[in-house]
């Protein structure tokens, strides 16, 4: 039997029982739907928390340390000299809160003072204007970056925003940029480091290191280079106290390769689990697609009598069965695929609201892999589960087929 007349008879046989094909790919349908959408939800929340937390810079160390004072930026300096082989530069940030005001609206800010590299080490971009530059930097000036969502809410759009003056506590400051909205720190505001020591908090102290490692360090070799050099450089026993009081200290160091292979290996773990509930629902689909088949089987033996008296062999009756099980799971897999995408899309706009007061948005990602893998599956419970009622198929004696009535 040709390759085109077995297509042709899967599609006919299809056709003549529409509404029963259709309703035994449910569970084909709902497993599919499961697996497309969980997986593009939790790819799309990697992704937005990847973006909102700066863990894209897989080069990045975040440095915490309190050795028992404030840390300053001749510390930071000598950190930067002493490791020169292993950092590309190393930045510190200082962290203040306040509110901004532009006459008309007042908002609550989380006011972060940075040196301009902070933009770079952490991969944040200005979406409107620009970023801080380093003659600001040294020169103090009263510049800010405002938050994406106090922009609008300001004058309506980062675009608007930048150029416009604003009020900080007892300063005017000039907006020279607008950062996409913070889902972590909704309202996070970015001003010069130096204007932030003298105008807002009023100390030298640094509550933020971050280091940009060079190309091709081994990150976890820093981290553990990073936190020895600390402790000999404050003199600091290897432990930290185990209950902190108003003498400790505390050191820390933390790469965001690390964080980004931990969110990996939980969101992993998490789309495994939600992939075996699929899974049941795949199966069920599979034992429904085997019983319609072995239906089909008993209701055309005299059809299957005929084609074997008339030449067609075993293996074409296997053929012809096994693409009828094919086609029903890649038909219910299509559908499955546009369902998933379609309530992942509805799934993240729950999820974005759910944020909303952090401004996070998610984003569902369905990457060609997913989809595959979903295609080869369809493959797979059509060949498994209609593998036996097309080896029976193929084995019923042509007379007694003849005769059945």
């Amino acid at each position: 039997m040709r390759i085109r007349d077995l297509f042709y008879e899967t599609f006919s046989a299809i056709q003549a029982n529409r509404g029963r094909s259709l309703l035994t790919i449910l569970g084909i349908v709902i497993g599919i739907a499961a697996v497309i959408s969980m997986t593009a939800l939790i790819d799309g929340v990697k992704a937005s928390l990847v973006g909102e937390l700066g863990l894209s810079q897989s080069r990045t160390v975040m440095i915490d340390c309190w050795p028992g004072r404030e840390v300053t930026m001749d510390d930071i300096d000598a950190l930067e000299a002493g490791m020169s082989d292993d950092y590309e530069f190393i930045t510190a940030a200082s962290y203040n809160s306040g509110t901004v005001s532009n006459g008309v609206t007042q908002e609550d800010c989380t006011f972060l003072g940075v040196e301009p590299e902070y933009f770079e080490a952490m991969g944040t971009k200005a979406i409107a204007g620009r970023t801080i530059m380093q003659s600001e930097e040294d020169a103090g000036s009263r510049v800010i970056m405002l938050d994406q969502s106090v922009a609008e809410r300001m004058w309506g759009s980062a675009d608007e925003a930048v150029g416009q003056s604003v009020h900080v506590g007892n300063d005017d400051y000039t907006v020279v940029g607008v950062i996409g909205k913070s889902g972590v720190m909704g309202g996070q505001s970015f001003v010069p480091l130096s204007t932030m020591q003298k105008r807002m908090s009023g100390n030298t102290g640094v509550s933020q290191i971050i280091g940009f490692a060079r190309e091709g360090t081994d990150m976890d070799g820093i981290a553990a280079r990073t936190e020895s050099y600390l402790r000999s450089y404050f003199n600091l026993p290897e432990e930290d106290p185990s209950s902190p009081d108003g003498s400790s200290y505390y050191i820390g160091v933390t790469t965001m390769a690390s964080v980004i292979e931990q969110l990996d290996s939980t969101m992993g773990a998490f789309q495994a689990l939600m992939t075996c509930v699929a899974g049941v629902s795949l199966v069920v689909g599979g034992i429904g697609i085997m019983n319609m088949m072995l239906t089909n089987v008993t209701e055309r033996i005299r059809e299957i009598g005929l084609r074997k008296a008339l030449g067609a062999r075993r293996s074409d009756i296997t053929w012809q069965f096994l693409l009828e099980s094919i086609t029903l799971c890649l038909v219910g897999g299509a559908f499955g695929i546009i369902l998933g995408y379609a309530g992942a899309n509805v799934l993240a706009q729950f999820a974005s609201l759910s944020s909303e007061i952090g401004g996070m948005s998610v984003t569902p990602v369905i990457s060609p892999k997913a989809v595959g893998l979903a295609s080869g599956i369809c493959v797979g419970i059509g060949v498994l589960f209609g593998f036996y009622p097309a080896w029976r198929a193929a084995r019923l004696d042509p007379v007694e087929s003849l005769r059945y009535q």
